[in-house]
């Protein structure tokens, strides 16, 4: 090859490369940075084949054509594939280390096979290697050290009080309320948003827990056993909670029984003084567990908030939150447990769950040009989303507009009961994605059934389909990736 030929190789392969990079950091990001879950469990996998298997090949097989190839179909459509996720990558350290790391190693690679002369064709796999075993290790290493600061940080906090949460429904819910309400007479800091795996809390205590913080109340989520175990014998908490277990990610754990024994894994904690424990996971008796789940009575959920009452040992408390939600009854009166178990008073608890904000994304309500829309994108699990629907039905007036994707990473039993209830209360349902969208399109039977095969076209749909007085209920919000 002449110079300008090798110019053109040297280049084209340091792009490629780092598109493809570019492509697994991605998907990995999604995934938890498992690449067996990238490859075994990705919802999409005919994605790989297209942006990955077939560009690979090619470089490979198609020789100084090669170029042509990638500045006319591999380019532009991993940047077509880029701009329609609406979960794109995020550049966190982690990822700016893999692409750094990456495109040095390609750049080495390839100046090196330049001036030896070596090279026929520019090395593809062996930077991408290279670069995902270089970063795993380092990312362990990290790991490790971000533990051991993080424990020292912990350790230094002598009168530090954690509360830890899991369950398959619910807990992030029952994470803000517990601290809401406790923050009214402690100073309370919980974790943000859905942080709930242990790399993620290790990162929040590191980088925001106040050091005068009083309470301390942690989410905790799993994959695959032993996630919760790992969790518990980090932040150690006096307190736990375990919610209300289900199907949630039955793909992951197979059976409800892996489920429940994973959550369970809280119980672990060294330094465990009090348990509260849905009467859904188990009944057997513990010195230090406290059931809930049947204490609540007279329940009156519309959309102008939630009346109950909870019998609290002798105590019978009538509540009101502008919180919606019938299931929220439950998330609330666990937290009106904890809060108890902390010393506050009656009137302390009454007071504060009427002062409730809801969870952004749970049932939140927004009012406007004159629709009422129903925010439940966060909420994936069956009855949320049956609850939801219920809400919509008390809705006088307009159209009732649902938009979901269905139930994710749930059996097609579960679909189809959502599907039977939103059958009977709504006119026009827009059905997102892939993922479920021939079950819907096959068992939906409402005036108006809109696929999208995506959402980029969303918001043109709904200025299109809905007015004033109309109510719209997004429930559980996928990423076009799932």
């Amino acid at each position: 090859m002449d110079k300008f030929e090798i110019l053109i190789a040297f280049a084209t392969n340091a792009l490629f490369v780092t598109l493809l990079g570019w492509y697994l950091i991605t998907n990995l990001q999604w995934y938890n940075y498992s690449l067996s879950r990238v490859i075994l469990k990705h919802h999409k996998p005919q994605w790989h084949v297209l942006y990955f298997i077939i560009p690979f090949i090619a470089y490979y097989t198609t020789g100084k054509f090669f170029v042509i190839f990638f500045v006319f179909a591999i380019l532009p459509s991993i940047i077509i594939w880029h701009k329609r996720l609406d979960k794109k990558l995020v550049l966190t350290w982690r990822v700016k280390r893999f692409l750094i790391l990456l495109i040095g190693l390609t750049l080495f690679q390839n100046v090196l096979c330049t001036l030896k002369d070596a090279c026929e064709v520019y090395g593809v796999f062996m930077p991408l290697a290279v670069a995902y075993i270089g970063s795993y290790i380092i990312e362990k290493y990290l790991f490790m050290v971000y533990k051991k600061q993080a424990k020292r940080k912990l350790a230094s906090m002598k009168e530090l009080q954690v509360i830890a949460i899991t369950g398959s429904y619910g807990k992030t819910s029952i994470k803000n309320f517990v601290a809401q309400i406790l923050s009214k007479k402690f100073n309370v800091y919980a974790t943000p948003r859905s942080i709930n795996t242990l790399g993620g809390i290790m990162g929040d205590v590191n980088n925001s827990l106040p050091a005068d913080t009083e309470i301390y109340v942690c989410e905790a989520g799993a994959r695959e056993s032993g996630d919760i175990y790992d969790v518990a014998t980090f932040v150690k908490p006096q307190t736990i909670v375990v919610g209300r277990v289900g199907e949630a990610h039955i793909e992951y754990f197979k059976t409800l029984k892996n489920i429940i024994a994973t959550k369970l894994e809280l119980m672990q904690s060294p330094r465990l003084e009090k348990a509260f424990i849905h009467n859904s996971v188990t009944n057997e008796p513990h010195e230090k567990v406290t059931f809930f789940g049947k204490e609540i009575s007279n329940v009156n959920a519309t959309l102008d908030g939630i009346d109950f009452d909870i019998q609290v040992d002798d105590t019978k408390l009538s509540l009101h939150t502008d919180v919606l939600g019938e299931f929220q009854t439950m998330n609330i009166a666990v937290a009106v447990r904890i809060a108890k178990s902390f010393g506050m008073s009656d009137k302390e608890i009454t007071n504060a769950v009427k002062e409730l904000e809801p969870v952004e994304h749970r049932l939140q309500m927004i009012k406007a040009g004159g629709k009422l829309i129903l925010d439940d994108g966060y909420n994936g699990n069956i009855d949320g989303m049956l609850e939801g629907v219920r809400l919509c039905s008390l809705h006088e007036g307009g159209k009732k507009v649902m938009v979901t994707p269905g139930l994710v990473e749930s059996t097609d039993e579960l679909n189809i009961q959502l599907i039977n209830a939103i059958n009977k209360v709504f006119d026009i349902v827009i059905v997102t994605g892939a993922l479920n969208a021939e079950l819907f399109k096959k068992n939906l039977d409402v005036k108006q059934k809109v696929m999208l095969a995506d959402k980029s076209s969303l918001t043109a749909v709904l200025a299109n389909q809905t007015k004033s007085g109309d109510i719209i209920l997004f429930a559980n919000d996928a990423p076009n990736f799932i």
